[in-house]
Protein backbone atom coordinates (compact mmCIF):
# COMPACT_ATOMS: atom_id res chain seq x y z
CA UNK A 1 0.00 0.00 0.00
CA UNK A 2 1.33 3.41 -0.93
CA UNK A 3 1.53 5.78 2.07
CA UNK A 4 -0.53 8.98 2.00
CA UNK A 5 0.50 12.07 3.95
CA UNK A 6 -1.75 14.90 5.24
CA UNK A 7 -1.17 18.25 7.02
CA UNK A 8 -3.58 20.13 9.31
CA UNK A 9 -4.84 23.46 7.94
CA UNK A 10 -5.88 25.69 10.85
CA UNK A 11 -7.63 28.12 8.59
CA UNK A 12 -9.98 25.58 7.17
CA UNK A 13 -9.67 23.32 10.15
CA UNK A 14 -9.23 20.36 7.76
CA UNK A 15 -6.46 17.97 6.77
CA UNK A 16 -4.95 18.67 3.34
CA UNK A 17 -3.31 15.89 1.40
CA UNK A 18 0.33 16.69 0.60
CA UNK A 19 1.52 13.36 -0.86
CA UNK A 20 0.96 12.18 -3.42
CA UNK A 21 -0.16 15.30 -5.15
CA UNK A 22 -2.73 15.41 -7.99
CA UNK A 23 0.04 15.65 -10.55
CA UNK A 24 1.86 12.71 -9.06
CA UNK A 25 -1.33 10.68 -8.97
CA UNK A 26 -2.09 11.58 -12.60
CA UNK A 27 1.39 10.50 -13.67
CA UNK A 28 1.00 7.30 -11.70
CA UNK A 29 -2.28 6.54 -13.39
CA UNK A 30 -0.77 7.23 -16.79
CA UNK A 31 2.20 4.96 -16.07
CA UNK A 32 -0.13 2.18 -15.03
CA UNK A 33 -2.22 2.75 -18.15
CA UNK A 34 0.78 2.62 -20.48
CA UNK A 35 2.21 -0.43 -18.75
CA UNK A 36 -1.15 -2.16 -19.06
CA UNK A 37 -1.43 -1.20 -22.71
CA UNK A 38 2.11 -2.41 -23.34
CA UNK A 39 1.45 -5.72 -21.64
CA UNK A 40 -1.78 -6.09 -23.59
CA UNK A 41 -0.11 -5.28 -26.90
CA UNK A 42 2.77 -7.64 -26.15
CA UNK A 43 0.37 -10.42 -25.25
CA UNK A 44 -1.63 -9.80 -28.42
CA UNK A 45 1.52 -9.88 -30.59
CA UNK A 46 2.70 -13.04 -28.85
CA UNK A 47 -0.65 -14.71 -29.46
CA UNK A 48 -0.57 -13.65 -33.13
CA UNK A 49 2.95 -15.01 -33.49
CA UNK A 50 1.96 -18.33 -31.94
CA UNK A 51 -1.51 -18.82 -33.40
CA UNK A 52 -1.63 -16.27 -36.23
CA UNK A 53 -4.42 -13.90 -37.10
CA UNK A 54 -7.66 -15.24 -38.56
CA UNK A 55 -6.83 -13.65 -41.92
CA UNK A 56 -3.34 -15.19 -41.98
CA UNK A 57 -4.79 -18.53 -41.04
CA UNK A 58 -7.29 -18.20 -43.87
CA UNK A 59 -4.48 -17.24 -46.26
CA UNK A 60 -2.41 -20.25 -45.25
CA UNK A 61 -5.41 -22.50 -45.70
CA UNK A 62 -6.12 -20.97 -49.11
CA UNK A 63 -2.46 -21.30 -50.12
CA UNK A 64 -2.48 -24.94 -49.11
CA UNK A 65 -5.61 -25.50 -51.20
CA UNK A 66 -4.02 -23.78 -54.19
CA UNK A 67 -0.91 -25.96 -53.92
CA UNK A 68 -3.12 -29.03 -53.78
CA UNK A 69 -5.04 -27.84 -56.84
CA UNK A 70 -1.79 -27.21 -58.72
CA UNK A 71 -0.59 -30.70 -57.84
CA UNK A 72 -3.89 -32.20 -59.07
CA UNK A 73 -3.74 -30.07 -62.23
CA UNK A 74 -0.16 -31.17 -62.89
CA UNK A 75 -1.17 -34.81 -62.47
CA UNK A 76 -4.11 -34.41 -64.84
CA UNK A 77 -1.85 -32.69 -67.38
CA UNK A 78 0.50 -35.65 -67.25
CA UNK A 79 -2.44 -38.00 -67.88
CA UNK A 80 -3.54 -35.82 -70.80
CA UNK A 81 0.04 -35.91 -72.15
CA UNK A 82 -0.14 -39.72 -72.06
CA UNK A 83 -3.42 -39.71 -73.97
CA UNK A 84 -1.98 -37.27 -76.52
CA UNK A 85 1.11 -39.45 -76.98
CA UNK A 86 -1.08 -42.48 -77.70
CA UNK A 87 -3.08 -40.43 -80.22
CA UNK A 88 0.16 -39.36 -81.92
CA UNK A 89 1.37 -42.96 -82.13
CA UNK A 90 -1.93 -44.14 -83.63
CA UNK A 91 -1.91 -41.23 -86.05
CA UNK A 92 1.65 -41.90 -87.26
CA UNK A 93 1.61 -45.70 -87.18
CA UNK A 94 -1.97 -46.53 -88.18
CA UNK A 95 -3.96 -43.71 -89.78
CA UNK A 96 -1.11 -42.20 -91.78
CA UNK A 97 0.28 -45.60 -92.73
CA UNK A 98 -3.16 -46.59 -94.05
CA UNK A 99 -3.29 -43.38 -96.07
CA UNK A 100 0.39 -43.80 -97.08
CA UNK A 101 1.28 -40.41 -95.63
CA UNK A 102 4.50 -39.45 -93.85
CA UNK A 103 4.44 -39.12 -90.04
CA UNK A 104 4.00 -35.60 -88.71
CA UNK A 105 7.45 -34.05 -88.02
CA UNK A 106 8.35 -33.76 -84.33
CA UNK A 107 9.02 -30.03 -84.63
CA UNK A 108 5.38 -29.48 -85.58
CA UNK A 109 4.20 -31.23 -82.43
CA UNK A 110 6.64 -29.71 -79.89
CA UNK A 111 6.20 -26.22 -78.48
CA UNK A 112 9.25 -23.95 -78.54
CA UNK A 113 10.23 -22.82 -75.04
CA UNK A 114 10.06 -19.04 -74.63
CA UNK A 115 11.44 -18.09 -71.23
CA UNK A 116 10.43 -14.45 -71.70
CA UNK A 117 6.79 -15.53 -71.53
CA UNK A 118 7.22 -16.82 -67.98
CA UNK A 119 9.22 -13.92 -66.48
CA UNK A 120 6.10 -12.31 -65.09
CA UNK A 121 5.44 -15.47 -63.09
CA UNK A 122 8.86 -15.46 -61.41
CA UNK A 123 7.71 -13.14 -58.59
CA UNK A 124 4.76 -15.30 -57.62
CA UNK A 125 4.78 -17.53 -54.57
CA UNK A 126 5.68 -21.10 -55.53
CA UNK A 127 6.84 -19.74 -58.89
CA UNK A 128 8.59 -22.97 -59.92
CA UNK A 129 5.39 -24.98 -59.63
CA UNK A 130 3.33 -22.31 -61.38
CA UNK A 131 5.84 -21.97 -64.26
CA UNK A 132 6.23 -25.73 -64.66
CA UNK A 133 2.46 -26.24 -64.80
CA UNK A 134 2.04 -23.34 -67.24
CA UNK A 135 4.73 -24.74 -69.53
CA UNK A 136 3.07 -28.15 -69.55
CA UNK A 137 -0.25 -26.52 -70.38
CA UNK A 138 1.30 -24.53 -73.25
CA UNK A 139 3.03 -27.64 -74.61
CA UNK A 140 -0.17 -29.68 -74.48
CA UNK A 141 -2.08 -26.87 -76.20
CA UNK A 142 0.48 -26.84 -79.05
CA UNK A 143 0.28 -30.62 -79.42
CA UNK A 144 -3.53 -30.57 -79.48
CA UNK A 145 -3.48 -27.96 -82.23
CA UNK A 146 -0.89 -29.90 -84.27
CA UNK A 147 -2.85 -33.14 -83.82
CA UNK A 148 -6.10 -31.53 -84.91
CA UNK A 149 -4.39 -30.27 -88.08
CA UNK A 150 -2.98 -33.76 -88.66
CA UNK A 151 -6.43 -35.31 -88.34
CA UNK A 152 -7.77 -32.72 -90.80
CA UNK A 153 -5.12 -33.88 -93.26
CA UNK A 154 -5.98 -37.56 -92.68
CA UNK A 155 -9.68 -36.79 -93.24
CA UNK A 156 -8.79 -35.05 -96.51
CA UNK A 157 -6.75 -38.09 -97.53
CA UNK A 158 -9.67 -40.36 -96.68
CA UNK A 159 -11.91 -38.33 -98.98
CA UNK A 160 -9.37 -38.93 -101.77
CA UNK A 161 -8.95 -42.59 -100.86
CA UNK A 162 -10.67 -43.99 -103.95
CA UNK A 163 -8.68 -41.68 -106.19
CA UNK A 164 -5.46 -42.69 -104.44
CA UNK A 165 -6.21 -46.41 -104.79
CA UNK A 166 -6.80 -45.94 -108.51
CA UNK A 167 -3.50 -44.04 -108.81
CA UNK A 168 -1.22 -46.54 -107.08
CA UNK A 169 0.84 -48.46 -109.70
CA UNK A 170 -0.63 -51.85 -108.78
CA UNK A 171 -0.40 -54.03 -111.94
CA UNK A 172 2.37 -55.32 -114.19
CA UNK A 173 3.19 -53.09 -117.15
CA UNK A 174 3.37 -56.19 -119.40
CA UNK A 175 0.78 -58.97 -119.16
CA UNK A 176 1.99 -62.39 -118.01
CA UNK A 177 0.72 -64.04 -121.19
CA UNK A 178 3.09 -61.89 -123.27
CA UNK A 179 6.21 -62.41 -121.17
CA UNK A 180 9.17 -64.42 -122.35
CA UNK A 181 11.11 -63.91 -119.13
CA UNK A 182 10.86 -61.86 -115.94
CA UNK A 183 14.24 -60.51 -115.02
CA UNK A 184 14.21 -58.29 -112.00
CA UNK A 185 17.67 -56.90 -111.94
CA UNK A 186 16.61 -54.55 -109.09
CA UNK A 187 19.53 -53.83 -106.82
CA UNK A 188 23.21 -54.58 -107.40
CA UNK A 189 23.58 -56.55 -110.65
CA UNK A 190 26.18 -57.16 -113.36
CA UNK A 191 25.73 -54.70 -116.22
CA UNK A 192 25.16 -56.72 -119.44
CA UNK A 193 27.27 -54.35 -121.56
CA UNK A 194 30.02 -53.02 -119.26
CA UNK A 195 30.25 -56.25 -117.19
CA UNK A 196 30.62 -54.26 -113.96
CA UNK A 197 28.52 -54.47 -110.81
CA UNK A 198 26.13 -51.51 -110.59
CA UNK A 199 22.75 -50.63 -109.20
CA UNK A 200 19.80 -51.47 -111.44
CA UNK A 201 16.85 -49.29 -110.51
CA UNK A 202 13.96 -51.29 -111.95
CA UNK A 203 12.68 -54.55 -113.39
CA UNK A 204 13.20 -55.81 -116.93
CA UNK A 205 10.29 -57.62 -118.65
CA UNK A 206 11.37 -59.57 -121.74
CA UNK A 207 8.76 -59.71 -124.52
CA UNK A 208 8.49 -59.48 -128.28
CA UNK A 209 8.80 -56.12 -130.00
CA UNK A 210 5.35 -54.59 -130.29
CA UNK A 211 3.95 -56.21 -127.10
CA UNK A 212 1.52 -53.75 -125.41
CA UNK A 213 2.76 -51.81 -122.41
CA UNK A 214 0.12 -50.72 -119.89
CA UNK A 215 -0.10 -47.79 -117.47
CA UNK A 216 0.04 -49.35 -114.02
CA UNK A 217 -2.12 -46.69 -112.37
CA UNK A 218 -4.13 -43.56 -113.15
CA UNK A 219 -2.01 -40.49 -113.73
CA UNK A 220 -0.72 -37.76 -116.03
CA UNK A 221 2.04 -38.23 -118.59
CA UNK A 222 5.01 -36.13 -117.52
CA UNK A 223 7.45 -37.25 -120.25
CA UNK A 224 7.01 -39.04 -123.58
CA UNK A 225 9.98 -39.19 -125.95
CA UNK A 226 13.63 -40.04 -126.34
CA UNK A 227 15.63 -40.04 -123.09
CA UNK A 228 19.27 -40.95 -123.75
CA UNK A 229 20.21 -44.45 -122.54
CA UNK A 230 16.54 -45.15 -121.77
CA UNK A 231 15.66 -44.78 -125.45
CA UNK A 232 11.99 -44.08 -126.05
CA UNK A 233 10.69 -43.44 -122.55
CA UNK A 234 7.43 -42.55 -120.79
CA UNK A 235 7.20 -41.13 -117.28
CA UNK A 236 3.78 -40.99 -115.57
CA UNK A 237 3.05 -38.92 -112.47
CA UNK A 238 0.29 -40.72 -110.57
CA UNK A 239 0.00 -38.18 -107.79
CA UNK A 240 0.22 -39.01 -104.08
CA UNK A 241 4.00 -39.29 -104.49
CA UNK A 242 3.97 -42.12 -107.10
CA UNK A 243 5.93 -41.88 -110.38
CA UNK A 244 6.59 -44.70 -112.88
CA UNK A 245 9.06 -44.97 -115.78
CA UNK A 246 8.67 -47.17 -118.91
CA UNK A 247 11.88 -47.36 -120.99
CA UNK A 248 13.34 -48.84 -124.25
CA UNK A 249 9.94 -48.63 -125.97
CA UNK A 250 9.48 -49.38 -129.64
CA UNK A 251 6.52 -47.03 -129.89
CA UNK A 252 4.97 -44.31 -127.71
CA UNK A 253 1.19 -43.92 -127.88
CA UNK A 254 0.63 -41.06 -125.40
CA UNK A 255 1.64 -37.41 -125.24
CA UNK A 256 2.86 -35.13 -122.47
CA UNK A 257 0.01 -33.86 -120.28
CA UNK A 258 -2.36 -36.67 -121.25
CA UNK A 259 -4.40 -38.31 -118.49
CA UNK A 260 -4.18 -42.11 -118.54
CA UNK A 261 -5.97 -44.86 -116.64
CA UNK A 262 -4.69 -48.07 -115.11
CA UNK A 263 -4.59 -50.77 -117.79
CA UNK A 264 -4.55 -48.30 -120.70
CA UNK A 265 -2.03 -49.09 -123.46
CA UNK A 266 0.64 -46.38 -123.53
CA UNK A 267 3.26 -47.93 -125.83
CA UNK A 268 4.98 -51.05 -127.16
CA UNK A 269 7.93 -53.12 -125.97
CA UNK A 270 11.12 -52.35 -127.90
CA UNK A 271 14.90 -52.31 -127.63
CA UNK A 272 15.81 -48.63 -128.02
CA UNK A 273 18.59 -46.88 -126.13
CA UNK A 274 21.08 -48.91 -124.08
CA UNK A 275 19.52 -52.37 -124.53
CA UNK A 276 20.69 -55.91 -125.32
CA UNK A 277 17.31 -57.23 -126.42
CA UNK A 278 13.57 -56.50 -126.62
CA UNK A 279 12.28 -55.74 -123.14
CA UNK A 280 10.59 -53.14 -120.97
CA UNK A 281 12.59 -51.46 -118.22
CA UNK A 282 10.09 -50.47 -115.51
CA UNK A 283 10.73 -48.26 -112.45
CA UNK A 284 8.61 -47.10 -109.50
CA UNK A 285 9.41 -44.08 -107.34
CA UNK A 286 7.54 -43.18 -104.16
CA UNK A 287 8.01 -39.60 -102.93
CA UNK A 288 11.24 -39.31 -104.86
CA UNK A 289 12.70 -42.56 -103.55
CA UNK A 290 13.21 -45.43 -105.95
CA UNK A 291 11.66 -48.71 -104.73
CA UNK A 292 11.49 -52.31 -105.87
CA UNK A 293 8.61 -52.59 -108.37
CA UNK A 294 7.96 -56.19 -107.30
CA UNK A 295 6.05 -54.82 -104.31
CA UNK A 296 3.43 -53.22 -106.57
CA UNK A 297 1.80 -56.06 -108.56
CA UNK A 298 -0.80 -57.04 -105.97
CA UNK A 299 -3.79 -56.44 -108.30
CA UNK A 300 -2.41 -58.75 -111.01
CA UNK A 301 -1.14 -61.80 -109.16
CA UNK A 302 -2.63 -64.34 -106.80
CA UNK A 303 -0.71 -65.38 -103.69
CA UNK A 304 1.30 -68.15 -105.40
CA UNK A 305 2.16 -66.03 -108.43
CA UNK A 306 3.14 -63.11 -106.22
CA UNK A 307 5.44 -65.29 -104.11
CA UNK A 308 7.07 -66.67 -107.28
CA UNK A 309 7.54 -63.17 -108.66
CA UNK A 310 9.28 -62.05 -105.46
CA UNK A 311 11.57 -65.07 -105.59
CA UNK A 312 12.51 -64.38 -109.20
CA UNK A 313 13.08 -60.71 -108.47
CA UNK A 314 15.36 -61.45 -105.56
CA UNK A 315 17.49 -64.29 -106.92
CA UNK A 316 17.29 -64.80 -110.65
CA UNK A 317 16.91 -63.21 -114.01
CA UNK A 318 18.91 -61.54 -116.66
CA UNK A 319 19.41 -57.79 -116.88
CA UNK A 320 18.83 -56.43 -120.39
CA UNK A 321 20.07 -52.82 -119.99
Amino acid sequence: MRKVYYIYNPKTRTYDRIYPTMRQRALSYLRQLFVGMGLGAGSFILLLWIFGSPSEKDLRTENSRLLSQYAILSSRLEEAEGVMQRLQQRDDNIYRVMMQADPLPDEQRSAAVNNERYKELMDMANSRLVIHTTQKMDDLEKKIYAQSKSFDEVVALCKQHDKMLASIPAIQPVANKNLKQTASGYGMRVDPIYKTVKFHAGMDFSANVGTPVYATGNGRVRQAGWDGLYGNCIIIDHGFGYVTRYAHLNKIEVRVGQQVSRGEVIGEVGSTGKSTGPHLHYEVRVKGKIVNPVNYYFMDLDADEYEKMIELAANHGRVFD
